[in-house]
């Protein structure tokens, strides 16, 4: 038996290199290594699978304890962490959040006053007040509190509520993306049922 040395110079080590490449090109399903510019891929483990792993098909004696059981399917568990929360998507939301909030706050007021209106309450407040003596000036409860007065006072408020919550939940995000570099985030096990 002979034995052949193979001694390899620089220079085959950079031709064995440049055909590995050019291997892992012409075969598509090698799996190719990665450098550390690119991202490396994030893989998820059910909750119990750690647990789950050692003692996979085998008793404590190392016999298969699944003989004729058939295996039914769990559930998959994953703990997941929200640790960063992007404040511009947060802000858009919540703008867009705070005008639906606006709008309905709109019709709702106006189909209230309608309501109070058709009931005629607002006739009733002003004879009340003019009964009682302290009407002074005739005040008519009635044009005091229009559709028109009523609108453009909830509309005025709108406008101050859109801009606060957007504001507020914007702090929040960024409060929140504080919060968590320090404790982690916010836990959530998700399930497929």
């Amino acid at each position: 038996m002979a034995q052949h040395a193979q001694v390899h110079t620089p220079q085959q080590d950079g031709q064995s290199q440049e055909s590995d490449a050019e291997q892992q090109e012409v075969h598509p399903n090698r799996v190719v290594r990665q450098t550390a510019s690119q991202p490396q891929p994030v893989s998820f483990k059910p909750a119990g699978a750690e647990a789950d792993a050692p003692h996979k098909g085998k008793g404590f004696d190392g016999s298969s304890r699944d003989k004729g059981k058939s295996e039914v399917p769990r559930a998959r568990r994953m703990k997941l962490s929200v640790t960063h929360v992007d404040p511009w998507s947060v802000t858009k939301v919540s703008f867009l959040l705070s005008i639906a909030l606006g709008v309905i706050q709109l019709v709702a007021v106006a189909l209230v006053w309608v309501l109070l209106n058709s009931i005629g309450l607002f006739d009733n407040i002003t004879q009340l007040v003019s009964t009682t003596g302290l009407d002074s000036g005739n005040m008519d409860i009635g044009s005091l509190f229009s559709l028109g007065t009523v609108l453009s006072a909830t509309t005025i408020f709108s406008i101050v509520e859109i801009v606060l919550l957007t504001v507020l939940a914007t702090i929040g995000a960024f409060l929140y993306n504080i919060v968590s570099a320090l404790v982690g985030g916010v836990h959530v096990t998700l399930g497929d049922d």
